[in-house]
């Protein structure tokens, strides 16, 4: 068994600029993924896909490998995760490596520790599932959400209307952190979230969507507070 970690690192970030490599508490943010990873222990190798120079460098200076260049069909605004994992698997491929599972790491996921990423692969093994990754609780029920109809509010599910919210199902979303996947069930079903995925259940505090100057803040000041 071989396991290698991927973390998506593209230079051509439109709402914050050079997002990956800029400083988040005095250290390029990149740098707490490829730290992570390497402490973890469960990596025969950790490599940076990106097609950027600075970015490649940097990766490399701090113990990750750049074997190559992510290609420009998978560097724009419209590639997806699947997209980048199965080139750089692919990638590997025919250069003789091949990987029994992969972890796909966000490199703006400063919150990720290694002890999180051991758990998630143990559950991915004990489990025999094809993926695991965090997911947080929606704070408020999404089964009473509502939305604007010809500038009116109506429910999204009229029949819970007046449901308690201590009655109604929990729901999760996505933490955007990272991926721990089988390669070959990735690679068979050509998609992370099978009807054979799990999820580890994070706290509200242990991850952060970083997309604009705001959540930037939001991000340090959470991550911060964990520090205490």
């Amino acid at each position: 068994m071989s396991n290698i970690a991927i973390i998506t690192a593209r230079g051509g970030s439109k709402r914050i600029p050079r997002k990956v490599i800029r400083p988040f508490l005095g250290k390029p943010i990149m740098l707490y993924s490829i730290e992570t990873a390497l402490q973890s222990g469960l990596f025969d190798e950790v490599m940076v896909s990106t097609e950027d120079d600075e970015i490649a460098e940097l990766a490399q200076r701090h113990g990750a490998s750049v074997p190559f260049r992510r290609s420009a069909k998978t560097a724009d605004d419209f590639a997806t995760t699947a997209d980048v994992l199965n080139e750089v698997i692919t990638a590997y491929e025919q250069r003789g490596q091949t990987f029994t599972n992969a972890c796909c790491l966000y490199p703006t996921a400063p919150f990720v520790t290694p002890a999180l990423l051991r758990q998630a692969f143990d559950r991915l093994q004990t489990g025999g599932f094809d993926c695991v990754f965090p997911i947080q609780c929606f704070s408020f029920p999404v089964q009473r959400a509502v939305t604007f109809t010809d500038d009116r509010l109506t429910w999204l599910q009229p029949e819970h209307a007046l449901t308690r919210s201590q009655d109604l199902q929990p729901a999760y979303h996505d933490a955007g952190q990272f991926y721990f996947f089988n390669v070959a069930a990735f690679r068979q079903k050509g998609r992370l979230l099978t009807d054979n995925t799990s999820g580890l259940v994070i706290s509200e505090m242990q991850a952060q969507d970083i997309d604009n100057e705001e959540d930037w803040q939001v991000a340090e000041f959470k991550y911060q507070l964990l520090s205490l």
